[in-house]
């Protein structure tokens, strides 16, 4: 099943539980999909692409929280943390510290990175094969720690 048909029972499940956080949640990811849709007119949207959506969403509703927590601003944060873990649901299983410095112990063995020189080539792979396991800031800090 695709992420949109997915998302759209999860609308159905939403709407049918009177719960407002999880369908506004579900309503802007399936608006940001239908969106994606539109721009790529003919083409099919792949999973990767549905994917980078949720990363982005989950991305922004992080950035909002922090901003509200700063400002003391907790009836709001709370809503935007609401929303961030409805729509990390939707992702795959995220990689544990100790996971992600495996998968990036076995791509720098396989690039032959030595140093730091070589993080645009270790970065490269690590997006590709790790994408939607783990963000990017995540990845190219274990990079950094590995090769230095």
């Amino acid at each position: 099943m695709s992420l949109e048909n997915t998302i759209s029972e999860a609308i159905k499940t939403a709407m049918r539980a009177k719960d407002r956080v999880a369908l506004d949640s579900l309503r802007a990811v399936k608006s940001q999909i239908l969106l994606l849709k539109t721009e790529a007119i003919g083409v099919e949207v792949t999973a990767e692409q549905e994917i980078a959506i949720l990363q982005r969403m989950v991305k922004q509703r992080k950035d909002s929280y922090d901003q509200f927590t700063a400002q003391g601003r907790n009836d709001l944060a709370e809503v935007e943390e609401a929303q961030m873990k409805i729509i990390e649901q939707f992702l795959p299983k995220q990689l544990s510290a100790e996971e992600l410095e495996a998968e990036m112990k076995n791509i720098i063995a396989e690039t032959g990175a030595e140093s730091v020189k070589d993080l645009g080539k270790v970065m490269g792979v690590a997006s590709k094969t790790l994408a939607g396991k783990s963000d990017g800031k995540s990845i190219s800090e274990m990079a950094k720690k590995l090769l230095s």
